[in-house]
């Protein structure tokens, strides 16, 4: 597909058109395409965190707490699982973990309970209340996160999640390092 001046002329411009811009006056020798690209991919991930994290806060739920009680809801009956498997699902250090664990059951959202199968471990269980939270924060964030995508149409958003599984892929395999 050849792509005319008039069609990049047309496209919206964005934050990182200008960085780039700024940067090609400084060094025309560089090709910036891979420095806008991974720009915009971090630019969505932080605007995208906080437009969802906003309606969130309705339902109780400070930065962060979501995915934890959503890990342990989709973890399926006994909704448990331990803080190692917890922090798996997330970016948080050991420290981090149990301060957000402390948190939650400080609001009665979870729970931790000895695991029966081995005395020196702790289960993060979550509360009838942690199940009833997860269940209509996940209705609030999939209503959130379906009109963030509202800009792209179907085939674009599966184009979109097409090309980032195969990115994803890429970056998550082992054999990299």
């Amino acid at each position: 597909m050849r792509i005319t001046w008039a069609c990049v002329a047309a496209r919206p411009r964005d934050h990182l058109d200008a960085i780039a811009e700024q940067w090609r006056h400084e060094r025309p020798d560089l090709d910036l395409a891979a420095l806008a690209l991974v720009g915009r991919l971090f630019r969505v991930v932080d605007l995208v965190g906080t437009e969802l994290a906003g309606p969130l806060r309705a339902h109780g739920l400070e930065n962060g707490w979501f995915d934890l009680i959503a890990a342990l809801r989709r973890a399926g009956p006994p909704y448990e699982l331990h803080p190692t498997e917890l922090m798996a699902t997330s970016l948080l250090s050991s420290g981090g973990m149990t301060k957000r664990i402390d948190r939650l059951v400080q609001v009665g959202l979870v729970e931790r309970r000895p695991d029966p199968g081995d005395r020196r471990a702790t289960l993060v269980r979550l509360t009838r209340r942690g199940k009833r939270t997860a269940d209509a924060a996940l209705e609030t964030h999939i209503a959130g996160e379906e009109r963030l995508l509202g800009a792209l149409s179907r085939a674009e958003r599966r184009t979109l999640e097409g090309l980032l599984r195969k990115l994803l892929a890429a970056l998550d395999d082992p054999s990299r390092a």
